[in-house]
């Protein structure tokens, strides 16, 4: 390839810093393959006709107790996120509104259930996670 033909490539790739702010809107249709904790799932999306990628997904809007928490409350409520989100989240998904996650690895995405819904609002209305936006996390543990 001569070097002409490489100008337009490099314009688009200099043009489009890696980490740049995207984001897509979906629905992109997906099967949950098994959930990791009560804001993370691992799922198989459909990206394109017989394209399909396994990746991790955070819930978006949502923070969860952590099944390696600070104390014993903090586990059991950790569990029972869980089992909460296997029970709703069993099968086919569809995300919304995507982005990176800010640390890799992952995506984040607002999850809905097959019959519809939101998986963020119904674990907030549960007691099982807290309104999430980015930034400071409150403890589980000690005073709430």
């Amino acid at each position: 390839m001569s070097r002409f033909n490489l100008l337009p490539v490099l314009f688009l790739l200099l043009a489009s810093p890696a980490g740049a702010a995207e984001r897509l809107a979906g629905p992109v249709p997906a099967k949950v393959l098994r959930v990791v904790d009560g804001d993370t799932v691992e799922v198989e999306a459909r990206v394109w006709l017989g394209q399909t990628i396994r990746t991790l997904v955070r819930i978006k809007g949502v923070d969860a107790p952590e099944l390696h928490g600070r104390c014993a409350r903090e586990r059991d409520l950790a569990e029972q996120a869980k089992a909460y989100v296997a029970a709703r989240l069993d099968g086919e998904i569809e995300l919304r509104d995507i982005v990176r996650d800010k640390y890799g690895g992952r995506i984040v995405a607002h999850i809905a259930p097959a019959g519809g819904g939101d998986i963020t609002a119904a674990l907030i209305g549960a007691g099982l996670g807290r309104p999430y936006g980015g930034g400071h996390k409150n403890p589980w543990c000690g005073r709430l």
